[in-house]
């Protein structure tokens, strides 16, 4: 990879456990999860964000500054439609990868693309911790989005199954003393996250 790739922030779920709405603008310290995931993920490649939202964009407006990708196939699919607006978009910047992540992971590790860069050469490198792997923190060659556009189109929606389908080198990172993947997916993670972020007594 000779240059950093593009960075994709997953922003299209529907949060039905989080109460609706968009779950990275959910506050977690005095900032939203996104700004928080936009920090973290930011500099680890150079500086070239975009966000996959679906929607009025104006949302978003004051707490992401870089370009929002709504879906550009039909009938909302996931995230797999998600990132496949990121690689079509890195594809017309002449980027060669996408680091993707969920918009509700405060807590990337800082060497999330590093690690995944160095990981082998097949064309997709998964995070994983503990037993988990995590399919949408992941870094894509954009030469998949031809198949990931067949692949939607005939009906398939299994992040998994589109992975498995190609290959992964998996990358594992240690869950203490917190996951780094950890997805705030309920009120009671925002709450265990803002434990989290407490200073030690």
């Amino acid at each position: 990879m000779s240059s950093p790739p593009l960075g994709l922030i997953l922003a299209g779920g529907l949060s039905r456990r989080m109460g609706g709405g968009d779950k990275p603008l959910r506050v977690l310290g005095g900032r939203t999860l996104l700004e928080r995931v936009a920090e973290r993920l930011g500099p680890q490649c150079g500086g070239r964000l975009a966000l996959s939202a679906n929607g009025d964009p104006e949302r978003f407006r004051g707490v992401f500054a870089g370009p929002i990708l709504p879906d550009t196939v039909p009938d909302h699919p996931g995230p797999l439609a998600g990132l496949l607006a990121g690689l079509d978009a890195a594809a017309e910047m002449g980027v060669t990868h996408v680091a993707s992540v969920p918009g509700d992971a405060p807590f990337l590790p800082t060497d999330f693309v590093a690690r995944l860069t160095a990981a082998g050469d097949k064309p997709i490198a998964l995070a994983a911790s503990g037993e988990r792997r995590h399919f949408t923190s992941a870094l894509w060659e954009v030469a998949l989005r031809d198949d990931l556009r067949a692949w939607l189109t005939a009906g398939e929606r299994r992040v998994g199954g589109f992975i498995e389908r190609h290959g992964a080198d998996v990358v594992s990172w240690p869950v203490e003393p917190v996951d780094p993947f950890l997805n705030l997916n309920a009120p009671e993670d925002l709450a265990a996250a803002e434990a989290a972020l407490a200073p030690a007594p």
